[in-house]
C-alpha cells in the first residue's frame, strides 16, 4: 500500500483539467469527419447512410457515424476530412425547455444499458475512475431512478428494455433531462430499426440531449451532462461548416 502512496506523489495529478481546459492529451477520441466538396466522393461508401449531398457538399450526420473511417481511408473515393474534437452534444429538446430549470452543483445520474453492445457502458464506467473522475464536477451515479437528476441512455432499446426504460423514466422526480449517448441509442445504429430494436432512446422517452459516436469517447459523454444541465454549450447534429471552432476544410 505504501509503495501506490509513494508513487502517486511522484507522478502527480493525472485527472482531466476538463472542463475547465480542453484536454490535449492524444487518443481520448477517435474524431469525427467534417464537410467537404463533394467532388470525388461518393457517399455510398458509408455502410450507415450518415452520409449525403447537400448543396454541392458532402454533409455528415452526426447521428448515424460509427467511426469506421471507410470515408477517410478508402481508395474508392477523395476522403474527407477529420476533426479530433470530442464536445459532440447537441441538444434536442428545445432551448427554453432546458433553460426553465438551473440545476445545482450536485447531480445524481442514473445509467440505464437498454441493449448496448458493451462499447458505450464500458465508456461510461470511464467517467467514474480517477483520470475523468465526474464526482469532481458533482455528477455521481446511482442505482435508483427515484434519486436521479439526469438519465444516461446506451443502446438501441431493445423491445424487451421499452418498458423497463419507461418505468425508469416515470420515476424520476421532476426537474429531469434525458441523455441519449451513442449512435445505438440515437437512431438505432447498426442495430436498428429492426425486429427486436426501435430507432433509439426517443422512441420511449423524450431525449434531451444527444451524444453521437460509436462509442462516444468519455469526454463526449462528460460533455453531453454538462450540456444537459447548462455548463457547457451544445454543438450541431448535422456538421456545419465549422465544428467547435474548428473550420473544416473543403
Amino acid at each position: 500500500m505504501s509503495r501506490w502512496v509513494l508513487t502517486g506523489l511522484k507522478t502527480g495529478t493525472k485527472t482531466t483539467q476538463y472542463p475547465r481546459e480542453q484536454e490535449p492529451r492524444a487518443g481520448v477520441s477517435p474524431g469525427l469527419p467534417i464537410t467537404g466538396g463533394a467532388e470525388g466522393r461518393t457517399p455510398e461508401i458509408c455502410p450507415t447512410a450518415a452520409l449525403n449531398i447537400v448543396e454541392g457538399q458532402i454533409a455528415v450526420d452526426y447521428r448515424r457515424c460509427i467511426h469506421c473511417f471507410r470515408c477517410a481511408r478508402s481508395s474508392q473515393s477523395a476522403p474527407l476530412d477529420w476533426q479530433p474534437g470530442y464536445e459532440w452534444a447537441a441538444r434536442k429538446a428545445d432551448e427554453s425547455v432546458l433553460d426553465s430549470v438551473t440545476f445545482g452543483r450536485s447531480l445524481n445520474v442514473l445509467v440505464v444499458d437498454a441493449g448496448d453492445c458493451g462499447s458505450c457502458l464500458s465508456e461510461t464506467a470511464q467517467l467514474s475512475g480517477p483520470y475523468y473522475n465526474i464526482h469532481r464536477l458533482g455528477f455521481f451515479i446511482t442505482p435508483t431512478p427515484r434519486n436521479a437528476d439526469v438519465l444516461l441512455v446506451v443502446g438501441p432499446v431493445t423491445d424487451q428494455m421499452r418498458a423497463a426504460l419507461k418505468k425508469a423514466y416515470d420515476a424520476m422526480p421532476t426537474p429531469r433531462r434525458v441523455v441519449a449517448a451513442g449512435v445505438c441509442a440515437l437512431s438505432g445504429g447498426i442495430f436498428g430499426p429492426s425486429l427486436a430494436t426501435g430507432e433509439g432512446a426517443g422512441d420511449v422517452v423524450p431525449v434531451d440531449v444527444e451524444v453521437p459516436g460509436c462509442p462516444p469517447p468519455p469526454l463526449a459523454i462528460l460533455h453531453g451532462l454538462l450540456v444537459a444541465v447548462g455548463r457547457k454549450p451544445p454543438a450541431a447534429m448535422a456538421s456545419p461548416n465549422t465544428i467547435n471552432n474548428v473550420e473544416a476544410t473543403p
